[in-house]
């Protein structure tokens, strides 16, 4: 048995970022919020070609998540499909359109000046 046991927030952030890989989310980015936000402990932003494919990966991933944790997710802009926003509470997920995700620059927001985050 293993003597650290891996936070919730962990486990949903390992979950979310394998069910965006799984349905090809491209240039996903991790930040950590850890001690930046009141908010949540970490933030996940990725990029979907078509209106179709970001709201299907938002999609997927909300019901991914209420199967395995139990709880439901707060959603926006799922029915537009440029930018939906998932709250999971200790995670929020960004999925965009690259136009729009290129227009927002929420990276730029959370990063420190000149450090990069980690992309899988």
């Amino acid at each position: 048995m293993m003597a650290h046991s891996q936070s919730i927030s962990d486990k949903l952030l390992e979950r979310i970022l394998s069910s965006l890989s799984d349905d090809k989310a491209e240039d996903v980015v991790q930040i950590n919020l850890q001690g930046k936000s009141s908010v949540a402990d970490h933030m996940v932003i990725a990029s979907g070609r078509s209106t179709r494919q970001v709201s299907a990966m938002a999609e997927k991933l909300t019901d991914r998540i209420k199967q395995e944790f139990g709880f439901t997710s707060k959603v926006e802009g799922k029915d537009a499909g440029d930018w939906v926003l998932i709250d999971t509470g200790d995670v929020i997920v960004h999925i965009f359109r690259p136009e729009v995700r290129e227009f927002y620059q929420l990276e730029k927001m959370w990063l420190p000046q000149g450090g990069s985050a980690s992309a899988n």
